[in-house]
């Protein structure tokens, strides 16, 4: 059987057959797995792949996105286990290859590098049709931002608190976020010499702060509340800036979870 897909690591994955036995460790994947009609085959999750959840509470555990546990893995005799370059620790996977005979690397970076995360899942496990629907839906969702006229918007996206810490421009949020045309500042890039692709900041050494017309505080990884929002709007530094709770998962979250977060975003910037 020839290679007929290439993942983020560019190696060629085979085409599954129906016994293959799959074990998840990043959360939006898992979720995509499951709208990909592959319930059977999926043996293996992190705890914080909590979606769907009617029907991830049958797969079995295997630790955390970092914490794994490789007995746990080891047990489940996967054919195939999917990690993704931000979200799992290369020592981890690295030790899993002994074992694991297929390791499929996936790395979006844009929304709309979920169409080709949508072939490569359809290719290897199958599942052709349904990655084709996935596609068909997104590429209808981003059409639909591409051709509204969104007010300009400059934004502080607020992922983590002690210390505060936020997302360079070259991240998946921050690619979501341009969709509806909201600029994320810090104008940084990840990939540049010594900076980070999640930045730490320091709200009395950020000249930058006064260009910010809105801060959004992510219900993850960091579960912001109205506490922390309204905590923050009695902050002098941030007079005049419009403080707002977001749905982490809804900007952060690929896979399938994109066609639903572009069309959540269209409202949010819509009704701003």
């Amino acid at each position: 059987m020839q290679p007929r897909a290439f993942d983020a690591a560019g190696v060629a994955h085979e085409t599954a057959g129906v016994h293959a036995r799959i074990v998840s460790l990043v959360p939006s994947i898992t979720e995509t797995l499951f709208a990909l009609h592959l319930d059977g085959q999926i043996v293996g999750r992190t705890g914080f792949c909590v979606h769907p959840r009617d029907k991830v509470r049958a797969v079995r555990k295997v630790g955390g996105t970092k914490a794994v546990n490789l007995d746990a893995v080891r047990a489940l005799r996967p054919t195939h286990l999917i990690v993704n370059i931000d979200e799992n620790e290369r020592d981890t996977v690295e030790q899993l290859r002994a074992c694991v005979p297929h390791i499929v690397v996936t790395h979006p970076q844009t929304p709309q590098d979920n169409l080709a995360l949508y072939a490569l899942l359809g290719a290897i496990f199958d599942c052709d049709q349904q990655a084709q629907r996935l596609s068909e839906m997104l590429e209808d969702r981003l059409r639909a931002a591409a051709t509204h006229a969104f007010t300009a918007q400059s934004v502080l996206y607020l992922i983590w608190r002690e210390p505060w810490m936020t997302v360079a421009r070259d991240t998946y949020i921050a690619a979501m976020l341009r969709l509806v045309n909201w600029r994320t500042l810090p104008d940084v890039q990840g990939g540049a010499a010594g900076a980070a692709r999640y930045p730490t900041l320091d709200f009395d050494a950020a000249p930058w702060l006064a260009g910010v017309d809105r801060i959004l505080l992510s219900s993850e990884p960091y579960r912001f509340t109205s506490t922390h929002r309204d905590a923050l709007a009695r902050d002098p530094r941030l007079a005049g800036k419009r403080i707002e709770l977001i749905d982490g998962e809804m900007v952060s979250w690929y896979g399938v979870r994109a066609i639903e977060g572009v069309d959540y975003l269209m409202r949010r910037a819509s009704a701003a």
